[in-house]
């Protein structure tokens, strides 16, 4: 059976790629590169569900919205 996962990728000021996955507690990685973040970041999902198992309920990706504040 397969599952897909909404992966949230960001840029970080040395130039690493970040990705989180938001259905999954603790589960992200970095990378120099888009492709190996990929790699990396299904590595970890598969950790993840390896740790809390396949019970997990999945979260509906919505969108993305950024926020300003006064700081």
């Amino acid at each position: 059976m397969e599952k897909q996962f909404s992966v949230i990728i960001e840029r970080d000021r040395e130039g690493y790629y970040v990705a989180s996955v938001p259905s999954l507690r603790g589960c992200h990685t970095q990378a120099k590169s888009l492709d190996e973040l990929i790699v990396r970041i299904r590595e970890a999902i598969e950790l993840c569900l390896e740790v809390e198992g396949n019970d997990m309920e999945p979260l509906d990706f919505i969108g993305v919205q950024r926020v300003s504040i006064a700081v």
